[in-house]
């Protein structure tokens, strides 16, 4: 998957932290809902504006990250 479709970084927005799709629901966010035990069912009831494929782009751009800070060592 491609996050960078729907991953923002807008520096007016949430402090320039990644947003989903230009909304003020950050990848932070959904990350710690999951991390919580949120189902995504539960993450997508609870933020309509959300969609399955903006939590796999959150999974994405996390593993990415980890990726790059992994092989700047």
């Amino acid at each position: 998957m491609d996050y960078r479709d729907r991953i923002t970084i807008e520096p007016d927005k949430r402090s320039g932290k990644p947003c989903i799709r230009g909304l003020r629901i950050t990848v932070q966010d959904v990350l710690e809902y999951l991390a919580s035990g949120m189902t995504e069912a539960e993450i997508l009831e609870d933020f309509p504006d959300l969609e399955p494929e903006d939590i796999r782009a959150s999974l994405a751009f996390a593993a990415d990250r980890e990726r790059r800070l992994m092989a700047g060592l």
